[in-house]
């Protein structure tokens, strides 16, 4: 029923080179051809065809990425260490939640630390103004990211 045809027949390779010398895009060949352009590309691999001059210079490298004072990392850091520099001269005084919030109520302007336990009639949230870029205010945003919190585990 199916004929088992060969795909490269000695016309198609011989149309292919002459396509493929002309400059004609791999999808080009194919159409003319009558053959997929994945075809195309799998033989010109297997004939080692190139598009490349030999002994051309390879493309000029791209610079590597620096960061920029910018990067969000680094300003998280520089807030944070200005806070940590803060704690030490406060010593730890509690922090004050004078604007409590609901849920319905909390948005990016407030502090979304919780209050209580939820399901607590009190539960609510700090709600006052947060840092820039940070979910919490300045107090509770120390309590969050504390340096060193994390204990390394001895292994045995």
């Amino acid at each position: 029923m199916f004929e088992n045809l060969p795909t490269w027949t000695t016309e198609r390779v011989e149309r292919l080179k002459i396509h493929f010398e002309a400059g004609l895009s791999c999808r080009e060949i194919a159409v003319s051809i009558g053959v997929s352009r994945n075809a195309v590309i799998g033989k010109l691999s297997r004939m080692n065809l190139t598009r490349g001059k030999p002994g051309a210079e390879p493309r000029p490298k791209k610079p590597a990425k620096t960061r920029g004072a910018r990067s969000v990392p680094r300003l998280q850091y520089r807030m944070l260490q200005a806070l940590y520099d803060e704690e030490q001269a406060e010593d730890g005084a509690p922090v004050v939640s004078a604007q409590r919030c609901s849920l319905f109520e909390l948005s990016k302007e407030r502090c979304r630390w919780p209050i209580s336990t939820p399901g607590a009639a009190d539960f609510c949230f700090c709600g006052n103004p947060p840092l820039d870029g940070m979910p919490y205010c300045s107090g509770h945003t120390r309590l969050a990211y504390r340096p060193g919190s994390r204990q390394r585990v001895a292994r045995r």
